[in-house]
């Protein structure tokens, strides 16, 4: 069956839409021990240092075909790190690339697409910390991947949800402004999108649970993730499944759970003391 092709439009001028695409990454840990919890936030700020972040965004900027003006970077203190990006526009040189930004279609991990960028930037920051009252330990990757014209940040989507190997994913897609074509109409977006879902490649599908809450009029899209299976070995830190009793994994992965519902409805679903209970 032929491809249908886009039409494309003449501008008047450049293609000022802004796509931004914004990432809450959560990966979760049981540590059994204070002790076994410092080592697991040390081990979080070695792996995701300024300069592995860099790299991390580094990737991204290749893959949505684009070149680095400036990088700032910064490790902090006791934790933490971020890292900010300018970019800048690289030549449209295939007509294939821009086609196939209108086309709702999973990305690949990686494949760098040669697009047309100006005034752009992406962001990372790391967030991590772990339960004073308990073994849970959470990581929280905020990352923001921004352009103009004619390029998306979905293509950036598959391989950030796979580089973070994360369990809940909180993901915002948002086009702003107006572009103009050379007869005055203004066009608010110039690909096709119905869910950030559409993008997605099938293994990401087939391992999350997704919830979407659109609001189309405004070109906002909004995507739920949660990793459906919950293999105990993966979460411990400090300790294996097999040192465990049944009764205190089974406590431990239902703590674990309860931590990324939590997280992924966005409440608090545990009873706390004094929120509206009389004390005994």
């Amino acid at each position: 069956m032929p491809v249908q092709q886009t039409k494309r439009w003449r501008l008047h001028g450049f293609n000022n839409l802004t796509k931004t695409l914004s990432f809450n990454i959560y990966d979760i840990c049981y540590a059994q021990t204070i002790e076994h919890r410092t080592e697991y936030i040390r081990y979080i700020d070695d792996a995701y240092n300024a300069e592995r972040l860099t790299q991390i965004l580094s990737q991204v900027v290749e893959i949505i075909g684009a070149h680095t003006l400036s990088i700032a970077r910064q490790d902090y203190e006791p934790q933490g790190a971020s890292v900010t990006m300018l970019i800048s526009e690289e030549p449209v040189t295939q007509d294939s690339a821009r086609r196939s930004l209108r086309e709702e279609m999973p990305n690949p991990i990686p494949e760098a697409i040669v697009g047309h960028l100006d005034k752009s930037h992406i962001t990372v920051h790391t967030y991590p910390e772990s339960n004073p009252e308990g073994g849970i330990s959470t990581f929280r990757a905020d990352i923001d991947v921004s352009t103009c014209g004619h390029i998306s940040p979905l293509r950036a989507l598959n391989y950030l949800i796979h580089e973070f190997e994360s369990d809940i994913v909180t993901i915002d897609y948002r086009i702003r402004g107006f572009t103009r074509d050379v007869a005055g109409y203004k066009h608010f977006t110039d690909h096709t999108i119905n869910s950030i879902q559409n993008f997605m490649s099938e293994d990401v599908r087939e391992r999350y649970q997704m919830v979407d809450v659109n609001v189309y009029q405004q070109n906002i899209f909004h995507t739920r993730m949660l990793l459906k299976s919950l293999d105990l070995d993966n979460y411990l830190f400090g300790t294996d499944d097999d040192e465990l009793e049944p009764r205190e994994a089974k406590q431990i992965r239902d703590e674990l759970r309860l931590e990324m519902l939590e997280i992924f409805y966005g409440r608090n679903m545990s009873r706390v003391p004094g929120d509206g209970d009389e004390a005994d």
